[in-house]
């Protein structure tokens, strides 16, 4: 038998497991202009609808998460983009010196964050299904 996801305590870990993803659309919508240099960074253009729309993308995915309807197809999607994201912004096999390590580093700790919406994809309510 597994967790269930509706209730108030699983309710909190998924909060918990999307923090990054509040805090990441947040930003980007408080500072638009960091957001499009962002974008500009890492090749993405146009970046202005870039800017717009991976903060929405980042915000609504992670309510679904958290609220239920559309859970499991969202924590996929957040799985892909999170993993589509780091090779993008953390290409550490590409580097060398001291840096490489602190690149590794969020490298895997993203990969604990797909892991950890894939573990929820997997386990989705049964009004998700």
């Amino acid at each position: 038998m597994g967790v269930d996801l509706s209730s108030r305590g699983a309710r909190l870990l998924l909060v918990l497991l999307t923090a990054a993803y509040w805090q990441g659309g947040a930003l980007k919508l408080l500072d638009h202009a960091g957001a499009v240099a962002e974008m500009q960074h890492f090749g993405l253009a146009p970046a202005g609808l870039f800017a717009v729309a991976v903060p929405a993308f980042e915000l609504l995915a992670a309510l679904a998460v958290i609220l239920g309807p559309g859970r499991r197809p969202a924590a996929v999607a957040l799985a892909l983009f999170t993993l589509a994201a780091s090779v993008l912004a953390n290409p550490f096999w590409a580097q060398t010196g001291p840096g490489r390590a602190m690149t590794m580093n969020a490298f895997f700790e993203h990969l604990g964050l797909v892991g950890g919406l894939l573990l929820v994809a997997h386990r989705p309510t049964d009004r998700d299904r």
